[in-house]
């Protein structure tokens, strides 16, 4: 793969500066919002929205239900970022598009990467329309977005994955959640490529290797919050039932319903957070 380091690290910083050139205050804490979540953006203090069509070298979202923008503003007095509209794998982006805009977080100095997705439970014990943290992650897409020549700059050559996602963040998304009454499980979400939905022999495997969850998309952007030093909390929001003996033929359409659903209770863990942060 013919992969040029400088060339991507200068793409990235020319889109972060032309950011910072719209922005008056640097965003502290980013969040992806995954399907359903785009009720956090009415909570936004003067929101600023930048269109990614506008923004030198991002990549620009397909996916249902994405809007593909980012926006800017407060909540509970705090400096946040909102990407309305990730990229997957599935669209025929590289590793390195898709994780594209946690680059540009990092050069925007964001301490706290708040990431949201759809997920199948796969765990027998989930209930649909529920909400889950995520705990650990298992990449099984068969490719990693730090494969290629290292940005020293950026992080280490192999960085640490033993706390993927920060755990004093999600003992303050379950008590959050605890006190908004709101019930949330937590587990480990498994990345897959799709864009099928899992057979039933899948699912027994992925069960087996100890997965809650399974998605497509998350743990490239994880993967490099970590290698950028970036603090991650992550939810999903259980849409449908990933159980072999109880499985359903599921469409896009029913996915997103849900997940709209769901997405308004984490929406409210994450607004109610963002006041304890």
């Amino acid at each position: 793969m013919n992969f040029d380091i400088k060339e991507y690290v200068k793409n990235v910083r020319e889109a972060a500066e032309y950011i910072k050139s719209k922005i008056s205050d640097k965003p502290e804490i980013a969040i992806v919002l995954g399907s359903g979540l785009h009720g956090i953006a009415d909570k936004l203090e003067n929101p600023l929205n930048i269109s990614y069509t506008d923004i030198p070298n991002f990549p620009v979202s397909t996916a249902p239900g994405h809007k593909g923008e980012l926006l800017f503003g407060k909540i509970s007095g705090k400096n946040v970022m909102l990407m309305n509209g990730r990229f997957h794998y599935y669209e025929g982006y590289t590793m390195k598009e898709v994780t594209f805009p946690i680059r540009v977080m990092q050069e925007l100095g964001v301490k706290i990467l708040i990431v949201t997705n759809a997920a199948g439970g796969m765990n027998p014990n989930f209930e649909v329309g529920n909400p889950c943290l995520i705990t650990d992650q298992i990449n099984f897409m068969g490719d990693n977005p730090l494969i290629g020549q290292n940005c020293e700059e950026w992080g280490p050559r192999f960085p640490d994955m033993s706390e993927a996602y920060d755990k004093d963040l999600t003992e303050m998304a379950i008590s959050t959640a605890k006190k908004l009454g709101i019930p949330i499980y937590t587990g480990v979400y498994l990345g897959i490529t799709g864009p099928t939905f899992e057979t039933p022999a899948e699912l027994k495997m992925m069960r087996n290797f100890g997965a809650d969850l399974v998605g497509m998309s998350t743990v490239p952007e994880v993967i490099v919050a970590n290698h950028a030093g970036i603090k991650v909390l992550g939810f999903s929001a259980v849409t449908d039932k990933a159980v072999p003996d109880e499985l359903k033929p599921v469409t896009a359409e029913e996915v997103i319903e849900i997940a709209n659903k769901t997405g308004e209770k984490i929406a409210d863990i994450i607004l109610a957070l963002l006041g304890e942060l």
